[in-house]
């Protein structure tokens, strides 16, 4: 049998994914019959396609001849009946399994037998649909995501009951579109909404635990991870009782804590406080529907810094590592003058000779004088004892993510430091009290968190413990500031804010390719394409390096001890069997050694 061409689509439900899809088809060259109750809905389809098509013109995607064919192919209705000649039937109607049901059972009875149904859900059982359908063989989903003409990703659910000809059909429509189509098996949230959920819903426990704030919780993930929002901007955009809808279906099918709804969710739900679409959910916005973000209570004061700081014009930077001397290179460029101290002189001045190498690709590239490269190399003295750090006002350690190590060195500070100076860990997993007791001035210790590389990275977390006094706080507050980078605030817990949300999300995705439930270039595919991630969860992993990540995870699973941060056997055999990674030129995926 030839494989149908779909020349002919009904997109049933006309709300902004319906719209943005039936705009994706039209422009294409299918013909589009868009199918809403309310004519309302049907009007404000046909003006957003108008507008969205003269926009690309003005922009020169489109011709107007090219315009005006698009417009044409798209057709509004109010009754199911006009679906009757359609070779494919999308539906895009609200998330509740009796509304789509209702609407697959009715289209049994108008469309022709050959003609495939396809859901929209991003979180029911197609399967439960397929099987209520009278013609299961030929019901599939089709999830797009928002907004539908930007996006390239589509994920094609098949259940075990969908003849394989259906979705070779689908997915050479979606290649047709201009998509990158995915293949999965039906269950919550497939892989990109199956990932990205779970997340989402541990960012609103985080801040539901005023563990840290909404904008220091956003702005962590967005200069932490590169992501282009935060998790809890992304939840009010695509709706809180839509996130909801989708958790409590997850967590049906897993079980797994982490899908379980944050309460806050369910508040926020109840209290018709949704997100954007209402006009307030995390945040308040200026207008229902708007995006623009207004202040209100719990917006922070552009200078609430009540406690002023100690002053700091000197820091000591301990360590020789990439770390280490990435961070020496951000004070010195800020001004302040740095001693780089290592275990040895030569290790210190090795230290240095990148930091040198850093700032002339820095002059080749423009970004700052061969005057102040030199001035800046001049601020930093390389020292092989840290006793050289007698006379500094800040001290930070960027040494091996070893508690026992770090416990040596904070001793260590105790007795070289100057009383008064602020003494600072960068570790990004060890609880920042245990190197504050090794001391004798707990209250002086701090944590720092930066992100590698460290002079291009813009956040910093800043880590209190209940001993560190409000002076220390501000002071690391006010430094950096001086080094341009981006301070957010968070307890001295496992993994802080990035981590914390960060590595879970990455131990789902293991678990989804130890499950056999999707590839790896899918997965990475689906990440990029749905969720706009700049790395797929496995090439990050093989970046950071698969024991950093276990680690990490392991840290995590000992604190919060919840079976769903159990590390992934996956990764804890490739970790056994030194596959590490880039830097072994093996982890997920085999790499060109150098």
């Amino acid at each position: 049998m030839d494989r149908p061409s779909l020349q002919t689509v009904a997109v049933i439900g006309l709300g902004t994914m319906g719209t943005g899809i039936a705009e994706v088809l039209a422009r294409a060259g299918r013909e589009v019959i868009g199918i809403d109750i309310s004519a309302t809905a049907a009007t404000q389809a046909v003006a957003a396609l108008e507008a969205s098509t003269a926009r690309a013109v003005q922009r020169e995607r489109l011709t107007e001849q090219e315009r005006r064919d698009a417009l044409a192919r798209f057709r509004t209705f109010s009754d199911l009946q006009a679906a009757a000649d359609a070779d494919l039937v999308i539906e895009v109607v609200p998330e509740s399994y009796e509304i789509k049901n209702q609407v697959f059972r009715e289209l049994d009875t108008v469309v022709r037998p050959d003609a495939i149904l396809a859901t929209g859900t991003n979180a029911l059982s197609v399967t439960r649909l397929a099987a209520d359908s009278s013609r299961p063989e030929r019901v599939l989903g089709m999830h797009f995501f928002n907004p539908a003409p930007a996006m390239k990703l589509v994920e094609i659910v098949s259940s075990v009951l969908t003849d394989p000809q259906a979705v070779e059909a689908v997915t050479a429509l979606a290649l047709d579109l201009g998509k990158e189509p995915v293949s999965v098996g039906d269950r919550p949230g497939f892989v990109a909404d199956g990932l990205l959920f779970g997340y989402l819903n541990q960012a609103a426990a985080m801040y539901e635990a005023k563990y840290a704030s909404r904008e220091d919780i956003d702005a962590a993930m967005k200069l932490g991870c590169g992501l282009p929002m935060g998790p809890l901007a992304l939840l009010d955009m695509i709706g809180i009782d839509t996130a909801r809808t989708v958790l409590d279906a997850m967590y049906s099918a897993s079980r797994d804590r982490l899908h379980a709804p944050a309460p806050i969710l369910k508040q926020l739900s109840e209290a018709g406080l949704t997100g954007r679409k209402s006009g307030r959910g995390f945040y308040t916005y200026e207008a229902p529907g708007g995006a623009t973000v207004v202040r209100d209570a719990l917006t922070p004061l552009a200078d609430a810094q009540l406690t002023p700081g100690r002053t700091v014009s000197s820091v000591g930077v301990a360590g020789s590592g990439t770390m280490a001397s990435g961070i020496a290179e951000v004070f010195a460029k800020a001004g302040y003058a740095v001693v780089l101290a290592a275990r040895s002189l030569e290790k210190a001045e090795t230290a240095k000779s990148r930091i040198s190498k850093s700032l002339s690709r820095s002059v080749d590239k423009g970004r700052m004088t061969a005057e102040a490269r030199a001035e800046t190399l001049e601020r930093i003295t390389p020292a092989g004892s840290y006793d050289a750090f007698a006379d500094v006002d800040l001290a930070l350690e960027a040494v091996a993510e070893d508690l026992e190590i770090k416990q040596q060195l904070f001793a260590t500070f105790d007795k070289v430091c100057k009383p008064g100076a602020v003494l600072a860990t960068t570790t990004s997993s060890l609880p920042v009290v245990a190197c504050a007791r090794a001391t004798s001035r707990p209250q002086d210790v701090i944590g720092m968190h930066f992100f590698n590389p460290a002079p291009a990275m813009k956040l910093v977390e800043v880590v209190r413990t209940v001993l560190t006094t409000d002076d220390v706080h501000a002071t690391a507050r006010e430094v950096c500031t001086k080094i341009r980078k981006h301070a957010v605030d968070c307890g001295d817990r496992a993994g802080f804010i990035v981590n914390a949300l960060l590595f879970p999300y990455l131990n789902n995705a293991i678990k989804m390719v130890q499950e056999h439930y999707a590839t790896l270039d899918d997965i990475d595919a689906a990440m990029k394409l749905g969720g706009g991630y700049p790395m797929g969860p496995f090439e990050l992993l093989d970046v950071v390096g698969l024991d950093v990540s276990l680690a990490i995870e392991k840290v995590l699973h000992r604190e919060f001890r919840d079976p769903g941060l159990a590390p992934a056997p996956l990764l804890e055999h490739l970790v056994a069997a030194g596959c590490l990674g880039r830097k072994t030129g093996r982890g997920f995926r085999e790499y060109a050694r150098r």
